[in-house]
């Protein structure tokens, strides 16, 4: 049985500039500009985290996560998102929403925030520490940060099963989620003479299944911290994607990735096409491969990444018009989903270029080769590596990918509202009128849980270990009839 796919996007953004050039400073500057410019002051709870736990059981401290850095800035904003400094890095975590394209419109909201930040960051910087923001995966020089999704599953569902079930779609679905990459920035990807490539992010893998997120990135994540209730749910961690700019290209990685899983969930992995026999060379093969005819071997024949996505789609189409997909979204969501999916691979499977307003890559490409035609230039030229990274960039006057003509899902308007207001299908509706409310209030927050100081006995904490519990369904009337926080917990605890 499917339990409803919660999902959500965390993105680290690349940072350039600030005092001392010096990211750490940068990001928090960016942080608390619009922490203080949006009075959003409510600190971030770390009493739940626990990014060390994995799926596969207890593991050696050398195999542990890397240890939480609280003293950095971190917080709460009225939409239910998290805003923090993630190592050298800016990050937007958006809430938890219910479908796939709600998902897309708070990402683009993480876009918007992160455009209001940079503002109110360099208006208290001269012109020559200005900071520069990019929606993207790596430095080119090496180092690479990520764009993870969050996807909730049933706890009853093997972990193997999971593994067996989605490698196949996660070495192949950049054909159409990839953000594409000008060269490489490995010694293996230079080695085989990569001048394009579909994902920014594959050439950084290096295991099957891990607990790291960091070094020795795994196909497969095995963080087992479900931020909800441990015997019912896991929260599938997936960091092996690309940060997309297309809408359109983020709703089919999201959809299609929750379909999958509610096949996977309901069906189990029997149907599922087979596994690569060498998974994360498979990965980066496939990702370096722009004319998209490269195969892999499995054990049963060789598979190119259209191989996988058409059967994988076939799947999903079998499974919706027999069941249905409630759990993943309403049935016309579903259909749309579908239909784009099947769209992008007609397009890539006869003339990429047509889907070039949906897929991230193929826009890239298309300006990088208009670009070194008209100058002549060898295919990593410096000039053509500053153009993947100005595709990049967050400031509307600046970026190419606003300039491309990416067909876009949502108003400007309503990216806006999503800035503010919080979704009304999860529990995040609840967390975020509560900091709107109350954020002289609320000492702390996290997903599952607020912690509100009412001024009068000890701190109160409100546990929300089901998503779909606070929601404005649920909760609404209720904060519409109570004036204070302390009558909010009297209510909650009565």
């Amino acid at each position: 049985m499917s339990v409803p796919k919660i999902l959500g996007i965390e993105t680290e953004y690349g940072i350039h500039g600030g005092p001392e050039s010096d990211p750490i400073t940068a990001s928090s500057l960016i942080v608390n500009a619009y922490a203080q410019r949006g009075r959003t002051r409510v600190r971030w709870d770390f009493i739940d985290e626990s990014p060390g736990r994995d799926a596969r059981g207890p593991m050696s401290a050398e195999q542990l996560a890397p240890a939480i850095e609280v003293h950095l800035a971190n917080t709460v904003l009225t939409n239910g998102a998290r805003l923090y400094v993630d190592h050298a890095h800016p990050e937007y975590s958006s809430p938890e929403v219910r479908t796939p394209r709600e998902a897309v419109l708070y990402d683009q909201a993480g876009e918007e925030v992160m455009r209001r930040a940079l503002i109110a960051t360099n208006e208290t910087l001269p012109p020559s520490l200005a900071v520069t923001l990019y929606k993207n995966n790596s430095d080119g020089k090496g180092n690479s940060y990520g764009t993870h999704e969050n996807y909730l599953v049933e706890r009853d569902v093997p972990f193997a099963d999971i593994v067996r079930a989605m490698v196949p779609h996660f070495i192949s679905r950049h054909i159409f989620a990839g953000a594409g990459k000008v060269g490489a920035e490995t010694d293996e990807a230079r080695g085989y003479g990569a001048t394009f490539q579909t994902s920014a992010r594959a050439e950084f893998f290096e295991e099957v299944v891990g607990l790291e997120t960091t070094l020795k990135r795994p196909i497969i994540n095995t963080r087992d911290e479900p931020h909800a209730d441990a015997e019912r749910f896991r929260r599938l961690h997936v960091i092996n994607g690309d940060a997309n700019m297309s809408p359109v290209a983020t709703l089919v990685k999201l959809g299609s990735t929750s379909l999958l899983l509610a096949v996977l969930e309901a069906e189990g992995p029997e149907s599922f096409p087979p596994m690569p026999q060498r998974a994360v060379s498979a990965f980066r093969a496939l990702a370096r491969d722009t004319s998209l005819t490269a195969s892999v071997a499995t054990d049963d024949g060789h598979w190119t990444a259209l191989d996988y996505q058409w059967r994988l789609l076939d799947i999903a189409e079998r499974f919706v018009a027999s069941n249905g997909a409630p759990d993943v979204a309403p049935a016309d969501e579903v259909r749309e989903i579908l239909n784009e999916w099947r769209s992008l691979l007609e397009a890539l499977s006869t003339t990429p270029e047509l889907a070039a307003d949906r897929i991230d890559w193929v826009a890239k490409r298309r300006i990088v080769q208009g670009y070194q035609e008209r100058y002549g230039l060898d295919p990593l030229d410096a000039k053509l590596r500053a153009i993947d990274l100005q595709y990049h960039d967050i400031r509307p006057d600046r970026s190419l990918a606003a300039r491309v003509g990416l067909r876009q899902l949502f108003r400007p308007d309503g990216i806006a509202a999503a800035v503010h207001d919080a979704p009304r299908s999860t529990r995040a509706y609840f967390r975020g009128a509560c900091v709107d409310r109350f954020p002289d209030a609320v000492v702390s927050a996290n997903w599952d849980s607020l912690v509100f100081d009412v001024g009068q006995g000890p701190l109160r904490r409100i546990a929300m270990m089901d998503p779909l519990k606070g929601t404005a369904a649920l909760t609404e009337g209720l904060l519409s009839r109570i004036s204070t926080a302390n009558e909010l917990v009297v209510a909650l605890t009565d």
